[in-house]
């Protein structure tokens, strides 16, 4: 389950470009959004482990509003 790993560097990468180039708050953002990235991905690991255990349900699939923000 490696095949959706490849995100996290990519957010790592516009999140480093960002920073270097005076954009903080999509800095940020982008931190807030790698969070979310590895909690699905993890999600999803585990799911599939489940499965493979012959386990049944969804676990840790609940991560609804996980770095939600409130704009004006």
């Amino acid at each position: 389950m490696m095949q959706n790993d490849w995100i996290l560097d990519v957010l790592a990468d516009l999140k480093s470009f960002a920073s270097a180039n005076g954009l903080g708050a999509l800095a940020e953002q982008l931190d807030d959004t790698t969070l979310i990235a590895a909690a699905e991905i993890a999600s999803q690991k585990e799911e599939a482990r489940a499965q493979l255990n012959g386990e049944h349900g969804q676990l840790g699939s609940n991560i609804t509003g996980l770095g939600r923000h409130q704009r004006a």
